[in-house]
């Protein structure tokens, strides 16, 4: 218990002066030795200490050749400490700064990546996903001959599976809530939207069950029509999928759609002979 409190004693001085040297820093007029200081607090990975005297220091060295590395040094302290809507931004600015430079290229890249690392969870607006995708194909597009081009393709994939499963899921939730029309709907724009999909198949299943049961809860005056509705869909499965191992599923929908017609077609005959 007594080494504990020596311990915590210890680590509270530690703090303390640690934040009276940086205070002194920040307060320093030595315009040379606060940027020293921000460098070094900066590889010692304290990005908020570095952040804070690199924009302390913006005024004294805009328009020196020290500029250039206080900047770029200030967007990834911004960057490392999680704040990449700002991180973004600094990133932009040392583009628009510094369009020649030698870190020109790592700057524009890492501006669509802090574009990536705001992109939230799947159920959420994911505006910055579509950001990202655009961002990763224009950096693709400008700098052809990067190291960074397979890794920025691999973004781009895992930001349209994002799109797609978020496309996905608001389909299965019209299907859930037995909005079967919408269902379909929503299936055939995921289907259209992401044509190489490895689900590609599970989607057209989807849409012929959709469109079924849409059909089968539909007004007998409109089932005929709708049931063949869901075998135009069936159909189209077939065509695009025809070695697809959901096909039978399917096919089975294509069946009860196909005798609901002949009954359907039945009774109408037998209400036309009483006529």
């Amino acid at each position: 218990m007594r080494f504990l409190k020596i311990v915590t004693v210890v680590f509270c001085v530690a703090a303390v002066s640690s934040c009276n040297k940086f205070g002194k820093v920040l307060k320093s007029k030595d315009s040379a030795y606060k940027l020293e200081q921000a460098d070094k607090y900066y590889a010692a990975k304290k990005y908020l200490q570095a952040q804070q005297l690199y924009e302390d220091l913006y005024t004294i060295f805009k328009g020196t050749e020290r500029f250039e590395e206080l900047y770029y040094k200030d967007a990834y302290c911004y960057y490392e400490l999680g704040m990449y809507k700002d991180a973004e931004n600094f990133f932009k600015g040392f583009l628009e700064t510094f369009p020649n430079s030698n870190k020109a290229e790592e700057a524009d890249y890492m501006r669509a990546y802090c574009f990536y690392k705001q992109s939230p969870k799947v159920e959420l607006d994911q505006t910055a996903t579509t950001k990202t995708i655009g961002m990763m194909q224009t950096f693709i597009n400008t700098h052809p001959g990067s190291a960074k081009i397979k890794e920025a393709t691999e973004i781009i994939d895992k930001c349209r599976e994002k799109l797609e499963l978020k496309e996905f899921q608001a389909a299965e939730l019209y299907y859930k809530i037995g909005q079967y029309r919408a269902a379909a709907l929503a299936y055939e724009t995921v289907l259209n939207d992401y044509p190489e999909s490895a689900k590609g198949d599970e989607y057209e299943l989807k849409i012929v069950k959709s469109y079924y049961q849409f059909a089968r809860l539909s007004i007998f005056e409109k089932q005929q029509e709708r049931y063949e509705k869901t075998i135009a869909s069936y159909n189209d499965f077939a065509d695009r999928f025809p070695e697809s191992k959901l096909l039978k599923d399917a096919e089975e929908y294509k069946t009860l759609s196909q005798n609901n017609i002949k009954e359907i077609q039945n009774e109408q005959a037998k209400t036309s002979t009483q006529r």
